[in-house]
């Protein structure tokens, strides 16, 4: 084991432990299931994450949704339709809609209704469907927003206790540089899967495979195959990104390249807690989905609670993103003695000699 694996928690200055606030979890333990419970612990004791992770989604979303009001009003007008939208669902005028709009009104269709949105996307992802322009834009916003809070968050996580909106956002920034450099690299390797692996498989090996088949059922469990052959490498990096984010933050370290390699050293050395770590959460994950399925509102649905049940299905969908999150660090932090144990300092800003002037 390297030296900068097995630092104690309490001989570092600056590190959580070092306060007095933290102390060995569940995960100290090695326990995948104490990891999880750990990780579920700091989320509940960092409401404010969530609460701004969601509306930073808010946010990010409502420009669109201004846009695609307006030219929803504008294509109503004063028309006898107009009333009808308003008191149901009008898939006559519907359909007239999607087929005159152009921009974010293509994304206006009968799959973002209810449970039903969850599964396009699904398919989006899937079969690599390209989205509008704007839509892209947005995504390429909610991408880079991300990267930015991403420092923020898993520095609040792995400390597991409050640190204020300042030292917060000097994290946010401290670290953006440094997630900037692991998403191209990410980016690259993601493009290669969805673009080359993806085409390959769906482009060239599934029509040789269907060939000489004549039941449709058959051709579908074959595709369906090769969707799971497809999910393995991307979920195999999905996991390796995450945990060079936990030790780029955890260890302060500022090469993302030997972020990357450490994050593959502990996925080596803990196959086992690592993956079944993952099932939990995506079993997590899975459980909000069912209840999403069973509550989703349909088409009849007051305004008021279809968007009351989408916001909490938005909210759960942040949990559970951050529950990943947390988890893997608690696992991290209790397999390799770093419990409680951040090595940056507490971020302090603004940390200048003006700061002392301004206490004068």
């Amino acid at each position: 084991m390297r030296p900068d694996e097995a630092l104690p928690a309490l001989k570092r200055p600056g590190g959580a432990a070092s306060s007095g606030t933290a102390s060995l979890g569940p995960a100290s333990g090695g326990a995948v299931g104490g990891a999880f419970i750990d990780g579920l612990n700091r989320v509940t004791r960092a409401p404010w994450l969530v609460i701004g992770v969601w509306l930073s989604t808010v946010l990010l979303a409502l420009p669109l949704a201004v846009l695609l009001q307006q030219q929803i009003r504008t294509h109503l007008g004063a028309s006898m339709a107009a009333q009808s939208a308003a008191e149901g669902v009008n898939f006559d005028w519907w359909n007239e809609f999607l087929a005159q709009t152009s921009g974010v009104g293509t994304s206006f269709v009968p799959a973002i209704l209810g449970f039903a949105a969850v599964l396009e996307n699904l398919s989006t992802f899937a079969d690599v469907r390209s989205l509008p322009t704007v839509i892209a834009i947005a995504a390429a916003m909610q991408v880079l927003m991300s990267l930015f809070l991403a420092g923020g968050l898993l520095d609040r996580l792995a400390r597991d206790r409050a640190i204020g909106a300042a030292a917060f956002c000097s994290a946010c920034g401290v670290y953006f540089g440094r997630f900037v450099r692991l998403g191209i690299i990410a980016g690259a390797v993601y493009w290669v899967l969805f673009s080359t692996f993806h085409g390959w498989l769906f482009d060239d090996l599934y029509p040789s495979l269907i060939a000489e088949v004549t039941v449709e059922r058959t051709a579908f469990f074959i595709r369906l195959g090769l969707y799971f052959v497809f999910a393995l490498p991307v979920l195999f990096f999905n996991v390796l990104f995450d945990y060079a984010k936990v030790r780029a933050v955890v260890e302060d370290r500022r090469s993302m390249i030997g972020a990357i390699v450490a994050g593959w050293r502990f996925m080596r050395r803990q196959p086992i807690a690592v993956w079944a770590l993952y099932k939990l959460n995506v079993f997590l994950f899975l459980l909000v989905l069912g209840g999403y399925y069973l509550l989703a509102p349909g088409a009849a649905s007051p305004n008021a609670i279809a968007f009351g049940m989408g916001q909490l299905y938005i909210v759960l969908r942040v949990i559970v993103r951050l529950q990943f999150a947390a988890s893997q660090i608690a696992l991290f932090q209790g397999r390799l003695a770093h419990a409680g144990y951040v090595a940056r300092p507490t971020p302090r800003w603004p940390d200048s000699p003006a700061a002392e002037a301004l206490l004068k």
